[in-house]
């Protein structure tokens, strides 16, 4: 683990972690639309009876997908309240887990691995060319309101580094050039498509069984 702060330190210095941004301009009211509501009943139905604080994530999410990508508190309460549990535990779950956004993020918006992998294959050049495309600073919206962009830790898919999310979707294998046509496309409000920048077909380890079957890593 030293190490491994050592060696973030020596790109980034002494840099700590982002923290979770509450708007400060809310709305006031939240309410799931018809369908969304009908899906939240599905859901809290796929846990046992008295068990459906269990489903608090899913809504969460489905409230973020709602309301254009970020959380708003009254929907904190309104999920509190349709789950019959605290105000503050849906709260805390909102501000703990970086997939929650409680301040608006843009109709695209873009987080940056620079977790080791990612790092050492030149995500501080996509972190570059967010501050010259998106905003100078993480966090903040474009001058159109269109994008944001943040850096993230381990985003799981290190085989194909350097990479980043926008919105549900992993863009990877990029470099200089694909990264700039990418951010150009969100720009323009019509985002390229995700995947490799590479032609990768496949993850899998090269092994001498893969190698058999005819399978392995481009």
């Amino acid at each position: 683990a030293s190490c491994f702060r050592l060696f973030r330190y020596s790109f980034w210095g002494d840099r700590s972690m982002s923290l979770k941004k509450v708007s400060k301009e809310q709305p006031d009211k939240f309410e799931f639309s018809d369908e969304n509501l009908n899906f939240a009943k599905t859901i809290v139905s796929n846990y046992p009876a008295g068990k459906k604080k269990s489903a608090v994530m899913a809504l969460l999410y489905l409230a973020q997908k709602q309301n254009n990508n970020w959380i708003p508190l009254v929907a904190l309460k309104y999920i509190a309240n349709y789950l019959s549990m605290p105000y503050i535990s849906v709260y805390e779950i909102a501000t703990f887990y970086s997939m929650y956004n409680l301040a608006p993020v843009g109709k695209h918006f873009v987080q940056v691995c620079t977790t080791t992998p990612c790092l050492i294959r030149g995500a501080d050049k996509i972190v570059k060319l967010c501050k010259e495309k998106i905003s100078s600073s993480e966090n903040t919206l474009s001058k159109d309101g269109m994008c944001s962009w943040m850096e993230v830790e381990c985003l799981g898919a290190c085989v194909s580094a350097p990479m980043i999310q926008i919105n549900d979707d992993y863009y990877e294998d990029l470099d200089e050039k694909s990264t700039i046509e990418i951010l150009d496309s969100l720009i323009k409000d019509k985002p390229l498509k995700p995947g490799s920048y590479r032609g990768r077909k496949s993850c899998l380890l090269y092994t001498s069984d893969a190698a058999d079957e005819g399978l392995g890593v481009d």
